[in-house]
């Protein structure tokens, strides 16, 4: 059960691309509405709290906790800060996503089936635990690395797939810019750009960027659920007239087809847009095994602890 490792390739480094016209037409600094049938609003916002996690280590947590335990097909999201010796030493997965996405430092992954590697700031990994993975991801370096981690269910009959990675670099991450506002595409599409990254729970992924003033209208397919985690400023969410939202809240937001964002401080704004598909089906989670029942939780732990069933490899392996 050998997990098999993707790295993206690009023929050429992707410089900043520039919107279309017509995007760019409706960002400007007036407070026009966009032409969403249905715009998305804030319905929950949510304080990221500081929690203790891994070994010394601390996260912001956004979504896994009691005033927001998921938002399908999300489970987790986490805004980590550690430095060594702290870190998540060796630690078993199954039935889900993890997506690592770097804003300061660097992390080590290491894991049972031979993969080791250094993300740093603006890289990614997006992991697919499937039918069971361990590894570690330490700290790289002697200062603070920080990032965000988002939990992904998987459906029933994806849990048990075989482990797969899809590793992205900075520099291969599709970006388009316009008129003070720039996205960073890590899965999805955005201002004409689409992402490679292959999400097996169809998701969307951006990381904006907004300058004094400036505002976006980001369309989002209308069935999926979404949220907003803002990283650094303040901004005005879904409506114009809505107040400003501040740094480490997640904002869950109501159905409809799109999103307008208002930058009205005097300061950068910076913020992840995630949107996914809805699996709805029962979730059961046990620590880092996320199944549909009791049962296949019962058996992930017993396949865990006698190293059968895609826990094969762990039975001999520590990370260094």
């Amino acid at each position: 059960m050998r997990a098999i490792k993707h790295k993206l390739l690009f023929n050429t480094r992707p410089a900043a691309i520039r919107a279309p016209a017509f995007i760019r037409n409706i960002m400007s600094e007036s407070d026009q509405a966009p032409a969403f049938n249905r715009p998305r609003l804030v319905a929950k916002k949510v304080p990221a709290k500081l929690q203790h996690e891994g070994d010394g280590a601390v996260v912001r947590r956004g979504i896994g906790r009691s005033e927001l335990k998921s938002l399908d097909p999300f489970l987790m999201l986490d805004d980590f800060s550690v430095a060594p010796p702290a870190g998540f030493p060796d630690h078993p997965h199954r039935g889900f996503e993890t997506v690592t996405y770097m804003l300061q430092g660097g992390i080590t992954h290491q894991d049972f089936a031979g993969h080791k590697g250094t993300i740093h700031p603006g890289d990614v990994q997006w992991m697919t635990a499937g039918r069971g993975i361990i590894h570690s991801e330490m700290p790289a370096g002697d200062g603070t690395s920080k990032g965000l981690q988002l939990w992904i269910n998987l459906s029933s009959k994806d849990k048990m797939i075989e482990p797969r990675y899809q590793e992205l670099l900075k520099e291969d991450i599709k970006r388009a810019e316009s008129d003070g506002v720039e996205v960073r595409v890590i899965a999805g599409e955005s201002m004409g750009v689409r992402s490679p990254v292959y999400t097996r729970t169809p998701a969307m992924y951006l990381d904006f960027t907004l300058k004094p003033r400036a505002q976006l209208h980001q369309n989002i397919p209308e069935a999926w659920n979404s949220f907003v985690y803002v990283i650094e400023g303040e901004g005005v969410f879904g409506s114009p007239n809505s107040s400003a939202a501040a740094a480490h809240h997640v904002l869950v937001l109501s159905p409809g087809d799109g999103l307008s964002v208002w930058n009205r401080s005097s300061k950068t704004l910076r913020f992840v847009l995630a949107a996914g598909q809805p699996i709805n089906e029962p979730v059961v989670q046990y620590g880092p095994f996320v199944m549909n029942t009791q049962a296949e939780i019962d058996r992930t732990i017993e396949d865990y602890q006698h190293c059968r069933n895609g826990f094969e490899m762990a039975k001999n392996w520590r990370s260094q």
